[in-house]
């Protein structure tokens, strides 16, 4: 018993399959492909038609067919979503194509909205600054001033001898960029 054959999807960014490019239907084994292209390879080569300058427009269709339909990676999406598969797989990679289909669909879209709606967060980081577990330190910039008397106190003790001696930076007084103190 025959299966009935899926629907081709309507996916395609350019123009006419590539299989029609060729002049061959959807399936063609690898020796028929071969044969198709070396014959409209002939017939449109820009050198056999330097008159026609669509020549060298139809030879690139059928050049770019051919590499997509020898590659058996790219035959196999091109097959399943189009010239769109092969597009997303140009730009996010082979691995990820089925992943990009995956979460086009409109389920999978209206999961990740309710998800969203009965946890009341849209993202991890949305959680971590709402609930108060990661804060930005713009508030406090105490920590970019340091005193001048605790540094000069540093360069006195390794001046002196006995290793460099580090002490902590005290909050006494809190300086200005140009050096005078800040009125606090």
């Amino acid at each position: 018993m025959a299966q009935p054959s899926r629907p081709q999807r309507k996916m395609s960014r350019t123009g006419e399959s590539l299989y029609l490019v060729l002049g061959l239907e959807k399936g063609a084994s690898q020796d028929d492909i071969k044969k198709a292209y070396r014959k409209l390879a002939l017939k449109y080569h820009p050198d056999k038609n330097p008159e026609n300058p669509d020549a060298a427009e139809k030879f690139k269709e059928i050049n770019n067919a051919n590499a997509t339909l020898n590659d058996d990676n790219k035959r196999k999406i091109y097959d399943e979503y189009g010239s769109m598969g092969l597009y997303v797989a140009e730009q996010f990679g082979e691995d990820s194509v089925k992943y990009y289909f995956l979460m086009s669909k409109w389920w999978c879209k209206a999961l990740v909205i309710c998800c969203g709606l009965l946890t009341c967060c849209c993202c991890c980081c949305c959680c971590c600054f709402c609930f108060g577990r990661c804060k930005h330190l713009d508030e406090d910039d105490s920590y970019k001033y340091v005193d001048p008397e605790d540094l000069e106190a540093q360069i006195r003790a390794e001046e002196e001898g006995g290793g460099p001696k580090r002490t902590q930076p005290t909050l006494s007084a809190v300086f200005t960029t140009d050096g005078k103190q800040a009125q606090s």
